[in-house]
């Protein structure tokens, strides 16, 4: 079966966003024996996308869009499907009713244009969206190609296709038996690294396939079966999983679509009840903020300190004014003193610092430059080096994944590793 996917988005024209989102959908359509002959990207424009929807009609058999189910103005794609298919739109109710009670709950005021994202094709059939509100839609008809509606947002698109869009499609086209999929999420690897190293297994892949997909400061391993009944697949699955686990399994964490490394790492810390604290200064709390997104997290996080100057880590961590003076502040001194510190300040069984150079230069060390030092229990205090980029976010982002990576191998008694 041949398939086009058009990808929906002006942003997308102007390079100001990459589109992940099409490689992604390609991958796991072929998991169906579904090829994606071509690829195309247009603006937020209803003539342009009429006449891309013209020329994919001639040749695929499945029109697949991305994006434009919004309720701004410019989200025009199922208006514009629906106008070239001669569909009425109407309303799923059950979407209508997540997007009322949102609004009620948050006491926000509601305008008419959030109905829009309730809207699917009359003689389609809706697709739940578990991370949005925006419902997609499957349409069949015989004198058209068919035509599947996705939304644009990759933490929206995502679990519709695997989810829902996926085992429709398999579902429609007959495919014998099950489908069945388990995501591996991986930290302190790249993907093209991580790639280079599957290498082996993804070329030779058959039943089940390998679909890797990079997300912020990590990446995760789709592995999608398919078979007659699903203990099949899940055996299928297991030794695909057994064979990556080989060769890349130092860098993996968790299971799931929805899983995060500070929830792993927060679980861990709840489970052994290990308490932390964090000494935090080019980061200034990030790391404490996103731990605590962890539910429960306060059974095992009661507070910790942001000590950005020279000074406040002398005043509040105790941190030896000769260390700074000796070692500068970006120094593997200085962060094994902060962690000692805040651990020794709050009695508890772990404390992690950060202490680095986010944007321009600090001491002569280069932006990227980041140490992170953690006391765990009664261990010798230590701390790691990493180097990252040039955009000032980023290396705090990657500061806090890299701290929360450290933490988890702490507890688990696993060799601490750089990233890669």
């Amino acid at each position: 079966m041949q398939a086009e996917i058009i990808a929906v988005g002006t942003e997308i024209l102007l390079g100001q966003i990459t589109d992940t989102n099409s490689p992604l959908v390609a991958r796991l359509l072929a998991t169906l024996d579904i090829d994606t002959y071509y690829q195309t990207v247009v603006g937020d424009n209803r003539t342009r996308l009429l006449s891309a929807l013209d020329i994919a009609q001639k040749r695929a058999e499945l029109i697949i869009t991305i994006g434009g189910l919004g309720p701004t103005p410019d989200d025009l794609t199922k208006q514009t499907v629906a106008e070239f298919v001669n569909q009425k739109l109407i309303e799923d109710q059950v979407a209508l009713d997540k997007i009322l009670d949102y609004h009620a709950r948050t006491q926000r005021p509601m305008s008419e244009n959030n109905r829009l994202q309730a809207l699917y094709m009359a003689d389609g059939v809706p697709l739940k969206n578990e991370a949005g509100f925006a419902v997609g839609c499957f349409y069949q008809n015989p004198n058209v190609p068919d035509i599947l509606l996705l939304p644009g947002p990759p933490w929206e698109l995502e679990p519709m296709l695997v989810k829902h869009a996926l085992p429709l499609l398999a579902e429609k086209y007959q495919q014998s038996g099950v489908l069945f999929s388990r995501v591996l999420r991986f930290y302190g690897i790249g993907e093209s690294r991580l790639v280079t190293q599957l290498a082996n297994l993804i070329e030779q892949q058959t039943n089940p396939t390998i679909a890797p997909y990079a997300k912020a400061h990590e990446v995760t391993l789709r592995i999608t079966a398919q078979a007659a009944t699903r203990d099949e697949a899940i055996k299928l699955i297991d030794k695909m999983e057994a064979d990556i686990m080989l060769e890349v399994g130092d860098y993996f964490y968790g299971y799931g679509d929805d899983f995060s490394l500070e929830e792993c790492v927060g679980q861990l810390l709840i489970d052994s009840n290990l308490h932390i604290t964090a000494a935090e200064s080019m980061t200034a709390g990030l790391f404490q903020s996103t731990l605590g997104k962890v539910a429960g997290i306060s059974q095992v996080f009661d507070g910790g300190f942001v000590t950005y100057s020279p000074a406040t880590k002398v005043a509040l961590l105790d941190v030896n004014a000769e260390i700074i003076g000796q070692h500068g502040v970006v120094s593997e001194a200085t962060a094994c003193a902060m962690a000692q510190g805040a651990k020794d300040k709050l009695g508890t069984d772990i404390a992690i610092s950060f202490t680095g150079v986010a944007s321009g230069e600090l001491e002569s060390q280069p932006v990227g430059t980041v140490w992170i030092g953690i006391a765990f229990e009664d261990e010798p205090v230590e701390a790691v080096l990493y180097h990252f980029g040039t955009e000032r976010q980023k290396n705090r982002e990657r500061a806090v994944m890299a701290g929360l990576d450290l933490v988890r191998r702490k507890i688990l008694g696993l060799p601490l590793v750089k990233y890669k």
